[in-house]
């Protein structure tokens, strides 16, 4: 770590001698390169649409499996898988070959009328396909999701049902706020996995970051200009340029949390 440091103050091309240029990378990085603030853009989208939705799926599911019946265990099994296969380059592949013109959800959208288009080859809607399947991988939050839940004391929701409150009631009165400490873990674990997204990207985008860029993701941009423009000292300076947004954005998150998290003792 304290070498690449080092290299991000530096011109280096892996095979020669760095070469010491002081700030100009971050310079490069800030006012000159478009392509670079286009990824870090197009990443905080896709932060702030993928992380909730995600979230959102975890516990609506999590509501669903968290009581001990007969059989639960499969659902809950069959529902966590997908983080056991993870952002795979062989998951990657299938799921590109899902969205591809003659994949099978174009032909079924076909069926109720819409037309039969790829999604991979369309620069809008090609990142709603990488959202999807970082949704689809809402296994591990769910699971968390669950623990947390079995966690809340029962007598609390006697209490609400005595009191005659309601389902939506009794869910954002007791449910959230003892979830709370749950929901910001998983806020926070899930903002920094999507940040460091890369293979969907990759594979999706046909490794080219496309169509028209719409799947230049930071990772991607950062593993282009280190491994195939050779530009070490420069990758270099965009991966602490995320360590950092990353390190900004954990501290606004626990700055924020104070006003929202509530723990047992509260």
């Amino acid at each position: 770590m304290l070498y690449s440091l080092y290299l991000s103050f530096t011109n280096f091309d892996v095979l020669g001698t760095p070469e010491w240029v002081g700030l100009a990378n971050y310079e490069r990085l800030f006012f000159a390169d478009q392509r670079y603030l286009h990824s870090l853009t197009l990443t905080l989208g896709y932060v702030v649409v993928s992380v909730p939705v995600q979230l959102a799926a975890a516990l609506g599911v999590a509501l669903i499996l968290a009581p001990n019946r007969r059989g639960q265990g499969i659902y809950r099994a069959l529902f966590y898988l997908p983080s056991l296969l993870g952002a795979s380059v062989g998951v990657s592949i299938v799921w590109r070959a899902l969205f591809q013109r003659s994949g099978t959800v174009p032909e079924l959208l076909g069926t109720f009328g819409f037309s039969e288009q790829s999604w991979i080859d369309n620069p809008s809607m090609i990142i709603w396909v990488i959202i999807l399947l970082e949704v689809w991988k809402f296994g591990a939050p769910m699971v968390i999701f669950i623990a947390g839940l079995h966690q809340i004391p029962q007598e609390q929701y006697e209490a609400a049902a005595l009191d005659g409150a309601g389902k939506f009631r009794t869910f954002i009165n007791i449910t959230l706020p003892a979830l709370s400490p749950v929901v910001f873990f998983n806020l926070v674990m899930g903002v920094i996995t999507a940040f460091q997204t890369f293979t969907p990207a990759q594979v999706v985008g046909d490794g080219t970051g496309g169509p028209s860029d719409s799947t230049m993701f930071y990772a991607v941009y950062l593993y282009q200009k280190g491994f195939q423009d050779m530009q070490m000292g420069y990758a270099s300076a965009i991966s602490w340029v995320m360590l950092v947004i990353l390190g900004i954005i954990a501290a606004i998150l626990f700055a924020t949390s104070k006003k929202w998290v509530q723990y047992g003792n509260d």
